[in-house]
This record gives structure tokens, C-alpha cells and sequence, in this order.
């Protein structure tokens, strides 16, 4: 996760997000907290990294200053592109981004009449010539205005854009659930890890079921297509 937020203490969207990574044990990396760049540390976490997240808000339709200064001095050409092979090569590359304007605005002819992926073009662009695979952006507008049930939403669909092996299929949501299920389970009062496993178990036996049941529609399918 490389975070660009300048002051990141005063943001109720940002906190929440940071309690919401914690929980899934990536590696929070805040570049505002940097006294000095690092150069090789810096290209060395990217380079041991599977998923390589940008997280910040939307300051006059770019990131804040210093996810461009940080760019300028650890994205170089000689590390982008490789000597040999791109370091980055089909490592995945992520977008989180908070507006404080809803969504609607974000369209021609609306009140910014530009999209939010046209703002984060560059963005991709520099993942594309590193060769990464780049996933859907996750975007949040207005946080603040979220009641407790669309946060607690908001949460498990963000750690699973963290988390979560792409793409966001079914059955990849699925297993994702199944694993979270069986975490929460063990971490359970002795007194309720029971109930927690036959919850979990029940999960996946409705996961089987389910597959079995694609399965036999898929030889439906090809039998009628035959």
C-alpha cells in the first residue's frame, strides 16, 4: 500500500481504511512519514511485493505532492523498464481513491465533466509499461456520508480489493469468504469456536454445492450446444 495523504491524522476516510488494512497484515507504507527517500529500499519493497496498491485522495484531479515526488525518484527508467526484464512484470497494480464529490459528478457533461478514470490514466499508463496487471480502480466518494451498515460494506469489499486473488469473479469471492470465515473461527472465545466452525463449514459446503451445481449446467449447456 503506498499512501499519499499529507495529513493523513485528521482524515475519518483514512483512518478507517488503515484499521480496515491492518486487519489483513499488508504492508501500509505512508510516504508523507518519510523524512527522505530511500531510492533502493523503496524499489526493493516494490520488488517483493505481489500487489502493488496506490491509496490517496483526490487533490484538484491528481494525487498529492508527494506520490509525484516519490514517483520521480523511485519509478526511474532504468527500474521501470529493466535492465533485462521489468521488475514489476505482471505484478498487480491497484487504485484506491477518495473524492469528496459523488460519483455522478465524475462524467461529461456533469459538473467536473471529466471520469475519474480519465484522472487516473497516467497512472496506468506507467503500470502498463512496467507490464503489471492492473486492476479495476477502487474508488470511494464521500466517506462521511456512508451510514454504519454502507461502511461495514465498504470495508470487507476494500480488504477484499486488497486481498482478494483476482479477478472478482464468483467463485474467487467465494473462496475469499471461506478463508475470512475460518480466521474469524479460530480467533473465537473457546466457548464459541464451535458455532464459529459450523458456520464456516456450512459456508463451504454451500461453496461445493454450488460448484457441483455449475458444474452440471455447464454439461447441460454444452450437450444442447452439441
Amino acid at each position: 500500500m503506498i499512501v499519499a495523504h499529507p495529513e493523513i491524522e485528521n482524515s475519518q476516510t483514512q483512518t478507517f481504511l488503515q484499521k480496515g488494512a491492518q486487519e489483513m497484515a499488508v504492508t501500509w507504507h505512508h510516504l508523507d512519514t518519510l523524512a527522505s527517500l530511500d531510492v533502493t529500499a523503496e524499489q526493493q519493497l516494490l520488488r517483493t511485493a505481489d500487489r502493488i496498491i496506490f491509496q490517496f485522495p483526490l487533490y484538484w484531479y491528481a494525487a498529492p505532492a508527494s506520490l509525484k515526488q516519490w514517483e520521480d525518484q523511485v519509478l526511474t527508467s532504468n527500474f521501470v523498464y529493466g535492465v533485462t526484464e521489468p521488475p514489476l512484470k505482471n505484478k498487480e497494480f491497484g487504485i484506491v481513491v477518495t473524492t469528496g464529490r459523488p460519483l455522478k459528478d465524475f462524467r461529461h457533461g456533469a459538473r467536473e465533466n471529466v471520469t475519474i478514470d480519465e484522472i487516473l490514466l497516467p497512472y496506468r499508463t506507467l503500470a502498463q509499461q512496467a507490464q503489471m496487471q492492473i486492476m479495476p480502480a477502487f474508488i470511494i466518494p464521500q466517506f462521511w456520508y456512508q451510514n454504519e451498515t454502507q461502511q461495514m460494506q465498504l470495508l470487507i469489499d476494500y480488504q477484499r480489493y486488497l486481498t482478494q486473488v483476482q479477478p472478482d469473479s464468483l467463485a474467487n469471492r467465494q473462496t475469499w469468504f471461506a478463508n475470512r470465515l475460518r480466521q474469524f473461527a479460530t480467533k473465537l472465545p473457546v466457548a464459541d469456536q464451535l458455532m464459529g466452525q459450523l458456520i464456516s463449514d456450512t459456508f463451504e459446503q454451500n461453496q461445493s454445492d454450488l460448484e457441483q451445481l455449475q458444474d452440471t449446467l455447464t454439461l447441460v449447456k454444452k450437450g444442447e450446444d452439441e
